[in-house]
């Protein structure tokens, strides 16, 4: 397994610095949920708008330990409700969000007035990224 580098630092902004639908896997009392969510990579994470109340939520208040499936890659991470997507801390990601998700973020279905409308973070551990025939295993930690 190798670090994160120039090549596959590449390869996840093209295919996933901008609106992308993954998988995102949580387990609650050994069994498994996945489902597909918009989200958004960068620095070794994906963003994700979310409800404070979802099941996915509630799962990861249980146990933070998700995967993820994209395009040609899959990785194992931790969920991290970093909060209400209007809290000033969040200022930045939010702001990326708004671009990266323009299509839809007004759409109705989401209510940015709630502080239960949150921001959920998937911190990366490692993965397999899939490109032109080569194999890369990654390990996103420090």
């Amino acid at each position: 397994m190798e670090k994160l580098n120039e090549v596959t630092k590449q390869i996840l902004a093209e295919r996933f610095c901008k609106d992308s639908v993954i998988a995102l896997a949580t387990v609650d009392g050994g069994v498994p949920y996945v489902r597909y969510v918009n989200a958004y990579y960068e620095n070794g994470a994906f963003y994700i708008i979310t409800h404070k109340y979802s099941g996915k939520m509630r799962q990861l208040e249980k146990n933070s330990v998700v995967a993820v499936s994209g395009e040609w890659f899959s990785a194992h991470g931790r969920g991290i409700d970093i909060g209400y997507f209007g809290k000033p801390e969040n200022a930045v990601i939010a702001e990326k969000l708004r671009e990266v998700f323009v299509e839809w973020i007004d759409n109705g279905h989401n209510d940015f007035s709630d502080e239960n409308t949150r921001i959920l973070c998937v911190e990366l551990t490692d993965g397999v990224l899939l490109s032109h025939g080569t194999r890369y295993e990654i390990d996103f930690t420090e």
